[in-house]
């Protein structure tokens, strides 16, 4: 749990450095700054307290598994 806190307070951190720079700029770019913060943090803090997370690459092999059973087909 202190883990999560450590997350959360490098995550404070970089929002107290970031957003001056961020408030000269558009705000699309402060959204999607937040977003994409708000995702990794959640990610963090969930891997920081061991909640099992899905693996992408086995997303990706199975969504190009029917492909590569037609190109091996094809091949051999």
């Amino acid at each position: 749990m202190l883990a999560a806190f450590g997350v959360l307070a490098a995550g404070a951190a970089i929002v107290l450095i970031e957003i001056p720079f961020l408030r000269k700029r558009s705000k699309k770019e402060m959204w999607t700054f937040a977003v994409t913060l708000a995702v990794a943090l959640a990610l963090a803090v969930a891997k920081s307290v061991r909640v099992p997370l899905p693996n992408p690459l086995d997303w990706i092999a199975y969504l190009y598994k029917p492909f590569s059973d037609i190109i091996f087909r094809w091949l051999s």
